[in-house]
């Protein structure tokens, strides 16, 4: 790490992140967090039973069903078409 000098009148500190550390943009952890992290939307479609094949998976720990290349969520006795973006 290269060290600077920061103008006396300076507000503004030498930056702290290090690329290659898990909290920074450029960091490989960073990259992979944020191609990972999926987000649940639902719809105002919904059915009483899911269509024949349907598979249990889980999304950012929440349980979905996926049907060919529709999701669907239980909610109060129903199915919600949800979709993961």
């Amino acid at each position: 790490m290269t060290s600077t000098t920061v103008p006396e009148l300076s507000v503004v500190a030498d930056a702290q992140a290090v690329v290659g550390r898990p909290a920074t943009p450029g960091s490989a952890a960073g990259v992979a967090r944020r191609t990972t992290r999926r987000v649940i939307r639902r719809s105002t479609t919904y059915v009483n039973a899911l269509p024949k094949g349907c598979v249990r998976t889980s999304v950012n720990g929440v349980t979905v069903w996926r049907c060919g290349p529709t999701y669907y969520q239980p909610y109060q006795g129903r199915y919600v078409v949800v979709y993961i973006n």
